[in-house]
């Protein structure tokens, strides 16, 4: 059974068919890249997969369920989770705080702002991994106020890991990054790759390559090809329509 597949996703703004009936299928484990030049689409399809947007057509199965009417929260506690672009940082909190915070409301509790968010052991140890994982550990006091733009970018993954998710949705995780501190949320991925099923939108070709085990190219809101780094690297019209462009 497929962690999580799409049947005919469509998206319309007026006459604009913004995703053009894709169709995916991403296998439990699985790295998913899903690549395209400027104006593919990949923004709108991650939107659709999180709930942000509503498709006009076309299903949504996680797993064995049916999620196409579910909201961004019911999505979340089922753990289909988006990091990145929509994760809020508290930078008064510390970088610890900030993973537990994200763990509660994972399990519905985020309210409860009454009681230390790190007083429930459970918590305190969904953060403390998250934070392991992310490479954050040693960063856990330090407010998040004060972190670096590389460092900001590790602890949105981390807060994504507290919540305990199945699949994550990562937009363009290296975005405005240096090469060094691609690098390293690079290296963060590979360690990730196998305990969390990822579909992963990345401009930064060199990372898409080392880390995807599949590759969907998306081109006018369609999916053009799909296959491994290898067969990308060979299809004839994806170096004529992306990798020969400079990526955007």
């Amino acid at each position: 059974m497929a962690a999580l597949r799409t049947q005919g996703l469509v998206k319309r703004y007026g006459a604009l068919l913004v995703t053009d009936h894709v169709s995916l299928d991403i296998e439990p484990g699985e790295l998913r890249a899903v690549i395209g030049p400027n104006g593919a689409g990949k923004t709108t399809l991650i939107n659709q997969l999180s709930g942000e947007l509503r498709s006009d057509e076309g299903t949504i199965a996680f797993g064995d369920a049916d999620i196409t009417p579910l909201a961004v929260h019911e999505r979340a506690r089922r753990g289909l989770l988006r990091s990145y672009q929509i994760t809020s940082i508290f930078e008064e909190f510390t970088v610890l705080e900030n993973a537990a915070l994200s763990a509660l409301g994972a399990r519905g509790r985020a309210l409860q702002l009454w009681r230390p968010m790190l007083a429930d052991a459970r918590t305190r140890q969904s953060a403390q991994e998250a934070l392991a994982a992310a490479g954050l550990e040693a960063r856990a006091q330090v407010p998040a106020g004060e972190l670096g733009y590389g460092e900001r970018r590790q602890l949105e993954l981390a807060m994504a890991l507290a919540a305990q998710p199945k699949f994550l949705l990562l937009d363009e995780p290296m975005a405005g990054m240096s090469a060094r501190e691609s690098a390293a949320v690079t290296q963060l991925l590979k360690r990730l790759k196998g305990r969390y099923t990822i579909l992963l939108v990345e401009h930064d070709m060199d990372a898409v390559f080392a880390l995807a085990d599949r590759i969907s190219v998306l081109v006018y809101g369609r999916v053009m090809f799909t296959g491994t780094p290898q067969e990308i690297r060979n299809h004839p019209e994806v170096r004529a329509v992306y990798l020969g462009e400079e990526t955007v």
